[in-house]
């Protein structure tokens, strides 16, 4: 059961850090490499873009 639960929280986190990917002002360059990045290392990437993606 917890297994499940922890999935479904992952999977949101993942899914929040694309759309804020998508609505940063980045380049559209960066913001495929941090989407690549996020969905092929899904735990590691998610928290190298919390600390070091792109803001606002």
């Amino acid at each position: 059961m917890g297994g499940g639960l922890l999935g479904i929280i992952h999977l949101i986190l993942i899914v929040w850090a694309l759309v804020k990917i998508m609505q940063s002002t980045a380049t559209t360059g960066t913001k495929v490499l941090w989407i690549v990045l996020v969905i092929l290392l899904p735990v590691i990437g998610f928290i190298i873009w919390l600390l070091m993606g792109p803001k606002g």
